[in-house]
């Protein structure tokens, strides 16, 4: 498990929809990862999906970076990332929490690895 190379990573981020972030922000976050995955297309190889995961590494976990290029898409490739991932943090760090900001195309897909909205327990808040 690896994170993609940084023009990979900017690529994916931008073609899957994902907010755009400078060269610097990329390759100081993808080397700042507890945890992160890519996945390449056989055929073609290119780099088709990627994720991550931040945390402290013993109890807190927080899911991000999950794209997809859109060709890719629905062919099980978030699936296979998240899937590697939480089992990452499962064999590492058993009982950890893990949460995730789920965008409305993730939420079938983060619902089907267990995650459950946090409202109104908790509300998901950002600094702006």
């Amino acid at each position: 498990m690896e994170p993609p190379a940084v023009d990979d990573y900017l690529r994916l981020r931008k073609e899957s929809g994902l907010s755009e972030r400078t060269r610097e922000q990329a390759e100081k976050g993808v080397r700042g990862a507890w945890a992160a995955c890519h996945v390449v297309h056989v055929e073609s190889g290119e780099i088709a999906g990627m994720g991550r995961v931040i945390g402290d590494g013993g109890w807190y976990f927080h899911v991000i970076d999950m794209a997809v290029l859109p060709h890719h898409q629905r062919k099980g490739i978030g699936d296979a990332v998240l899937t590697a991932l939480l089992g990452h943090i499962d064999e590492r760090a058993p009982g950890a929490y893990v949460n995730l900001l789920a965008d409305p195309p993730g939420r079938r897909l983060y619902a089907r690895h267990g995650f459950v909205d946090s409202a109104p327990g908790s509300i998901g808040m950002k600094r702006t």
